[in-house]
């Protein structure tokens, strides 16, 4: 007895693709992997700064003489800043390029991180934290 098979070339179906998806080369998968770990530090340096202002809030608001009230706009002012340009940034990325955005960015939040440590006064300081948003 005798089985006989019929291709899927002939009955117009496949049930299992014949190829295989394409695969990364091995220059696609480093650049990936380097695109990954970028974000990742990133990321910490976002939890890292939140976490640091939040531990020195009773000594920042000692020493550059910051009311009760007016000492929530030093973590306020990142945390709106940071919320409200997300989308702006992501254009931005799209019309000038993702690495360009990126180093501009970081380049940026560390410029207004060494005028934070700097300031004198609390307004100097609401600024920066605001530019680091």
């Amino acid at each position: 007895m005798t089985r006989s098979t019929t291709s899927a070339s002939t009955t117009g179906t496949n049930d299992s693709p014949t190829t295989s998806p394409p695969t990364s080369t091995g220059r696609t998968q480093g650049r990936a992997t380097l695109v990954l770990a970028a974000a990742c530090v990133c990321q910490l340096m976002v939890v890292l700064d939140i976490s640091v202002v939040n531990v020195a809030l009773p000594d920042i608001g000692q020493s550059l003489a910051f009311t009760p009230s007016s000492l929530s706009w030093v973590v306020s002012a990142y945390t709106l800043a940071f919320g409200g340009l997300l989308l702006l940034g992501g254009r931005i990325a799209d019309l000038l390029g993702h690495q360009r955005t990126m180093l501009a960015a970081l380049t940026l939040f560390g410029v207004a991180s060494i005028l934070g440590g700097l300031a004198q006064n609390p307004g100097w300081l609401i600024a920066a934290r605001t530019a680091q948003g």
